[in-house]
């Protein structure tokens, strides 16, 4: 049977594997030899699913929306990640990581951060288990993310701004990477999405599974049926877009629609939209579409957005599009802000601005009154106030 899952050998495809410096040649090679062997063991399998219950708040809900359902004509449920402890899907793969580095005697955690949600996650589960966090965090996204960037300061994390290239998400891996290969023996990198070297893509999709996971089991009760027509998520790196179709990625009865960050415009210069423009290359550890100049030279993405500015795709969706499994859509910054204030003012609820993308694919599709439509809401807007405040024209007369 053909699958869209990652192969032995850690590649989706033609996309994945490991391209690393050997001085990380032996922690990859011992978090590969490790991670499946504890994410399936019952006693991870238990202490994981206590802490989604009892400490991140899941079963997140499945929420059926009126108006916005009756604006597109369909039935549109939303995943509502944005009610997770942090405020966003992040958290279900920090726990999960932390769990394996404390398995595997580490230490020290760093993390990299865009909009910070992932800094947020990766903090709050260090205080969690007592373990020293480092954030790296491009100056540009500090200055944007102002309100994540204290929340890590006060759970005891270390943050420390970046200022290479255009300091956003791009170089604050770069920089965690730096780090990673200073101090290989007692630290232990979360990485916040499906990028990186195998077995990063598929160890973070597997934590976020548990949304497509809750999802099945969610429509069976409401719809009678578990699986949805369509199945919407924004896409950055690509993790809660992975957690999103993790179960559903061999049904061909769903249809996969990504959402990438338009920027200013897909062919303007300004544009995030890594998959429509980006080529085949390396970036951090896994060959993968790569925004590129014709000599190989990383281009710099721009997004409204923080959590989607980056110049690479995880190999999972990279493959899905060579694939045409997926259809992948532009959302362009303009298109996400009206969606957001969209959906704030038909349902009472305010997005993230990296779910507003997921939310603009929708007025791009045409739906059939019977479909079912599942979109994640990956996070909350506290985080983007600033933005939306400063853009209040957007507004829509609903």
């Amino acid at each position: 049977m053909k699958t869209y899952h990652v192969n032995e050998n850690g590649y989706y495809g033609e996309f994945g594997g490991a391209y690393i410096p050997e001085i990380l040649h032996r922690c990859v090679e011992d978090l590969k030899d490790n991670y499946l062997k504890a994410l399936e063991s019952e006693s991870f399998r238990q202490e994981y699913a206590q802490l989604l219950r009892d400490y991140v708040g899941r079963p997140s809900p499945l929420y059926l929306t009126g108006r916005l359902s009756r604006k597109y004509g369909c039935r549109i449920y939303l995943k509502r990640e944005d009610l997770n402890h942090t405020g966003a899907h992040k958290i279900n793969n920090t726990i999960g990581q932390i769990l394996l580095a404390r398995r595997m005697g580490k230490t020290r955690i760093i993390a990299e951060t865009g909009a910070g949600q992932h800094g947020v996650a990766t903090a709050t589960v260090c205080a969690l288990m007592d373990m020293e966090c480092i954030v790296y965090m491009g100056t540009t996204d500090v200055e944007r993310q102002q309100p994540n960037v204290r929340k890590m300061q006060m759970l005891g994390a270390k943050v420390v701004p970046v200022t290479s290239g255009n300091m956003t998400l791009k170089d604050a891996t770069n920089e965690a990477i730096r780090d990673w290969c200073c101090h290989p023996s007692d630290t232990f990198y979360i990485i916040g999405s499906t990028v990186g070297p195998h077995p990063y893509p598929d160890m973070v999709a597997r934590l976020q599974s548990v949304i497509s996971e809750e999802i099945k089991k969610q429509l069976a009760g409401c719809e009678g049926r578990d699986y949805p027509d369509y199945l919407v998520a924004c896409v950055g790196g690509g993790s809660n877009a992975a957690g999103t179709i993790y179960h559903y990625i061999d049904d061909e009865r769903v249809n996969i629609v990504l959402a990438e960050a338009g920027g200013k415009g897909v062919y303007s210069g300004m544009s995030a939209a890594t998959i429509q423009l980006g080529k085949k290359g390396i970036l951090h550890g896994a060959c993968t579409l790569v925004m590129q100049s014709e000599d190989g030279q990383i281009e710099e993405p721009y997004s409204i957005s923080a959590g989607l500015d980056y110049p690479g795709i995880g190999p999972i969706h990279a493959n899905l599009y060579a694939s045409k499994r997926a259809t992948i859509l532009a959302v362009d910054d303009h298109e996400a802000l009206a969606a957001a204030f969209e959906l704030t003012r038909l349902e009472g609820i305010i997005p993230a601005l990296e779910s507003a993308h997921a939310l603009g694919a929708l007025g791009k599709l045409t739906f059939r009154p019977e479909d079912v439509v599942v979109v994640t809401l990956s996070g909350r807007g506290d985080k983007d106030m600033d933005t939306y405040l400063n853009t209040h024209t957007y507004g829509l007369q609903v």
